[in-house]
């Protein structure tokens, strides 16, 4: 299963739903399970990390906190935004939990650069942006040796609640999306490039296509 990666897509799933989803599938998995990469798009919620200071929730208003078991501070999740969580077993393949950060940092960089962005992660700050403004968020948490939470990438959606908070705990950090700068336009657009570039850096000989969380296997 070490080059199998089965690409599952969700849709439109509630976080805590997903979340718990994803905790259940790595406390369950075994090392004959096959790594999992999950797409989704949440409805707004803003996810609230390990290290995340309640002083960065500006006014969150209607839209509800969620404290999780990832690293990193607090960010915000809502329709037009691509999410990509990583299933991934890194002892396995005997990577860190930095190499990951990096590997799909490149990833994200790798896509917006076929779309003519030039876009750049940086060594203090998890992420990727563009001329100092951000693009995509990270967040991971790695049980049993294996990761889970990812990345979120701004495609086409309202980035205002972005002004509730102080993101990843940065005071008036800028949040951009791609298709105000000529990239993807659509979430299925974005989620297909990302998805290549991903699957190519972590080495996967087979892809397999899923939907919903039914056929998550519990072991």
């Amino acid at each position: 299963m070490k080059n199998t990666l089965i690409i599952r897509q969700l849709n439109n799933l509630d976080y805590v739903d997903v979340w718990h989803a994803m905790q259940n599938f790595t406390d369950n998995r075994d090392d004959n399970t096959a790594d999992e990469l999950w797409l989704v798009e949440h409805p707004p919620v803003f996810t609230q990390g390990q290290a995340g200071k309640d002083e960065h929730l500006l006014m969150p208003g209607d839209i509800p906190v969620v404290k999780v078991d990832r690293g990193g501070q607090v960010t915000y999740h809502g329709p037009g935004q691509q999410v990509i969580y990583f299933m991934i077993n890194l002892r396995r393949r005997k990577m860190g939990i930095r190499q990951l950060v990096t590997l799909i940092e490149n990833g994200i960089v790798a896509s917006m650069a076929d779309f003519g962005i030039n876009a750049k992660a940086k060594p203090d700050a998890p992420g990727v942006y563009v001329d100092d403004k951000k693009i995509a968020s990270l967040g991971l948490r790695v049980r049993k040796g294996c990761s889970f939470h990812g990345l979120a990438l701004n495609v086409n959606m309202d980035l205002s609640p972005f002004l509730r908070i102080n993101p990843c705990g940065y005071q008036g950090l800028e949040m951009i999306q791609t298709i105000d700068l000529q990239g993807p336009a659509t979430v299925d657009q974005a989620g297909e490039s990302l998805v290549k570039h991903l699957s190519e850096l972590l080495d996967t000989q087979h892809l397999s296509y899923q939907t919903g969380l039914e056929t998550v296997h519990d072991h």
